[in-house]
């Protein structure tokens, strides 16, 4: 790296784990020596100065892990692995807010019910502060605005109108640069299905961690990870779908925790890490928070009625009543005891029961029942303490930056150029599809079967031409042909377009890519096996149906096809990019499939399409299909054919200039059309799913 690391002495680990264990009050203050590193804010820029080697202090000598212990010797007595550093260093960087409140528009059945604000507001005067190698807990009852104030913080909000000071070490937030330093586990787990848990990590260190980091680097940092959170036993475990294949919920979200934290991030937030897993793989995802924590990381995490074990792996609280309004912030204490002690001095409200949840009872105690019970606000009793003060104190003291420091700053947005986006993309686009065997065998069967029945019915009517029926029946054959496959195109790329663009939000609110490189990986990705399906597609079909055999209109045939099927899959593509998800992607896109039909030129030949009307053959993209069938193998054949109505034998040439508006010398701009339409869906798919977002907070 040729960069100067600070490592942290073994005595002032010892101390700063020992800070953890006597969670005391002057954890609320700003310490002055600038070696305790986790607690205090390192004097530099994020970038360039001086930097922490990171340390893990993971102990597991607790069956849990939810202890931590800073004796090395003891550690040592346990047979437990000593703290050893990681490869690549971080700057360990403080969060401070002061005054935030976050609106939205007001919902129009609240407005029906009378009330007159246009905006309703969600968080009110939330100020606060997260630090390094603190863990802090985001509680409150459903509807609190626990969810809300951290995507607020971590700049994930996609609407709504946010007020008040956040800042960075000192420094305005700017969420450009934040995103390169933070990282964000949503609920939901969200990754790729069909690559593997030590490939997620790779995606996202290769496109995450700076342009000078090796790939050496890289790929040790991605090791220690999964070491860290114990996935090295999983390493080659599909993700899968979640409840259906692949990884545990609770694997998952070690996972995502994982998939953050090869980015390498000074704050991570996490939403909810414990919520739907029962108390064993909880703990075992809280071991793996833990172990992020005594990295020297700042972690938040939101939190929904833990158990007393999870609830004391937290050092720090932050707890919120509905409304959005905060009624604790500040250490737990030992067993819990600091946020026991201000509950119980509050008159009235009774003293916790011996061995009970003391997550459960503050939530009791503090709810709306028991406000109209006091006949009081939590809110304001927290504002007028001597626990509000100090944070005030706090945050105005982590909202000056250091002497000598200096503002996050990058060079680009984005980690990686965008050939390297672009790179990284694709390869995870290849095995995406390399291992997706139900779409790819689906499509391939059906076009095989498709491709064997058109031969079969149509059996060498390629060379009976003796009449205008047998001719529009060839021609029928043709249509039919790249309408079905086209169509199944369409319809089976929608689901898996679908998937990948919930990773897609998530991997781009993270910082990872912009959309273009993106769009243009998923669309390469296609066209290796859409080559395929029309090699063999051409070669049965044009076999069977016996048409001349010339290198020439052989190539047109397979030329026509191969963009019908590809304008086809880009079509599907671009349906799910403008819609809210595949299943209205589906009927949008069967609302098009009849005027495709309609307007092909098959049924009702262009001379005979009202004029009123004829303009939409013209943008019909499968008309130009069929021109391009037709014309490339009956554009120059002098055959005579009988047609009803007709003393004369015209030409086929003549005929289907005649008949169907083809004009025989009009190949080349057909070909030029349907490579159009293919890069016409291309790009709209690619500015849709760069423009349009879906997935609202």
């Amino acid at each position: 790296m040729n960069k100067p690391q600070a490592t942290i002495s073994e005595e002032s680990a010892q101390e700063m784990e020992g800070d953890q264990e006597s969670k005391e009050e002057p954890r609320l203050r700003r310490p002055k020596s600038k070696t305790e590193i986790p607690r205090s804010l390192s004097a530099a820029d994020g970038n360039n100065s001086r930097e922490m080697a990171v340390r893990r202090m993971s102990s597991r000598s607790n069956p849990n892990g939810l202890s931590r212990n800073g004796d090395s010797a003891l550690e040592a007595a346990n047979g437990v692995a000593p703290k050893r550093g990681m490869v690549l260093p971080f700057t360990p960087l403080a969060m401070s807010f002061d005054s935030v409140n976050y609106f939205v528009d007001m919902p129009p059945e609240m407005k029906a019910q009378g009330v007159p604000e246009d905006r309703l507001q969600l968080l009110r005067e939330v100020t606060g502060a997260f630090r390094p190698g603190v863990l802090t807990a985001l509680m409150g009852v459903s509807g609190a605005g626990k969810t809300t104030l951290m995507d607020v913080l971590a700049g994930r909000k996609t609407g709504g109108y946010i007020e008040g000071d956040i800042r960075i070490s000192g420094f305005p937030k700017n969420q450009e640069t934040f995103a390169r330093i933070s990282g964000y586990c949503e609920q939901n787990d969200i990754h790729s299905p069909q690559v593997t848990v030590r490939e997620s990590l790779i995606y996202s260190a290769f496109l995450r961690l700076p342009k000078e980091v090796s790939k050496e680097e890289k790929m040790t940092f991605v090791d220690e990870v999964m070491d860290l959170v114990e996935l090295d036993n999983l390493k080659d475990a599909i993700v899968g779908l979640p409840g259906i294949t692949g990884l545990s919920t609770e694997q998952r979200k070690r996972l995502t925790i994982a998939v953050e934290l090869v980015a390498n991030p000074s704050i991570i937030f996490m939403d909810e890490p414990t919520s739907g897993l029962d108390a064993r793989a909880a703990a075992i995802v809280m071991r793996t928070v833990r172990n992020t924590v005594d990295t020297g990381r700042t972690v938040v995490c939101t939190i929904h009625q833990p158990s007393i074990d999870i609830f004391e792996a937290f050092d720090e609280l932050l707890l919120m009543k509905r409304g959005g309004q905060v009624i604790y912030s500040g250490p737990l204490g030992r067993n819990s005891h600091k946020i026991i002690e201000y509950f119980e001095a509050i008159p009235g409200v009774p003293k916790i029961a011996p061995k009970y949840n003391p997550a459960t009872w503050m939530l009791e105690v503090s709810s709306i029942a028991a406000e109209v019970r006091l006949k009081m606000d939590f809110a304001e009793y927290y504002k007028n303490s001597a626990l509000h003060q100090r944070n005030k104190s706090l945050v105005k003291e982590l909202s000056t930056p250091p002497p000598g420091a200096k503002d996050l700053y990058f060079a680009s947005q984005y980690s990686q150029s965008s050939w390297g986006q672009f790179k990284s993309c694709l390869w995870k686009q290849w095995w995406t599809y390399w291992r997706s065997p139900d779409y790819n065998l689906v499509r391939y069967f059906f076009t095989l079967a498709c491709a064997l029945m058109l031969g079969t019915i149509f059996w060498k009517v390629g060379t009976k031409r003796e009449s205008s029926t047998d001719l529009t029946m060839i021609i029928g054959a043709m249509y039919a042909s790249v309408l079905f496959v086209g169509i199944n195109n369409c319809s089976t790329v929608q689901p898996i377009v679908a998937v990948e663009r919930t990773v897609f939000y998530r991997e781009r609110a993270a910082g990872m890519y912009s959309a273009l490189p993106y769009a243009l990986a998923q669309m390469l990705a296609e066209v290796p096996y859409v080559l395929v399906q029309t090699s063999y597609y051409t070669l049965i079909v044009y076999a069977m149906v016996s048409f001349q055999w010339t290198a020439a209109k052989f190539f047109w045939f397979f030329f026509v096809n191969f963009f019908s099927f590809l304008y086809f899959t880009y079509y599907g593509m671009m349906t799910v990019s403008i819609t809210p998800n595949h299943q209205v992607a589906a009927i949008f896109a069967a609302a098009f499939y009849a005027l495709f039909n309609l307007f092909s030129g098959f049924f009702i030949p262009r001379p005979r399409i009202p004029k009123w009307w004829v303009w939409y053959y013209w943008i019909c993209p499968v008309a130009w299909t069929v021109y391009g069938l037709i014309v490339s193998q009956y554009g120059d054949v002098e055959e005579r054919i009988s047609v009803p109505g007709m003393t004369t034998r015209p030409t086929i040439k003549w005929y289907i200039q005649d008949h169907f508006g083809y004009d025989p010398e009009f190949m080349g701009p057909v070909a030029a059309v349907l490579v159009g339409f293919t890069a016409f869906f291309a790009f709209m798919f690619a500015y849709c799913i760069k423009t349009l977002n879906f997935q609202l907070r």
